[in-house]
């Protein structure tokens, strides 16, 4: 069953994968609007693994079948 995926784990990966998207769209508006280079720096942090979590995730969406 390794590299298989159940369809109850696939909807909760959907749902990480869309929440993270939310975030990632935040930090990086917020970005945009910071005036104190600390907090730039945080949220470039924070835009930077984001877009690593997302990759995996999808990754991970994408090389598992999803078994019945």
């Amino acid at each position: 069953m390794e590299g298989k995926l159940a369809l109850h784990e696939r909807l909760e990966l959907h749902e990480i994968l869309t929440f993270k998207s939310l975030c990632l769209t935040k930090a990086a508006t917020m970005y945009g609007l910071a005036g104190c280079e600390d907090l730039k720096n945080i949220l470039e942090t924070d835009v930077n693994e984001g877009k690593k979590h997302i990759n995996q995730l999808n990754q991970l969406l994408k090389n598992r079948e999803v078994v019945s």
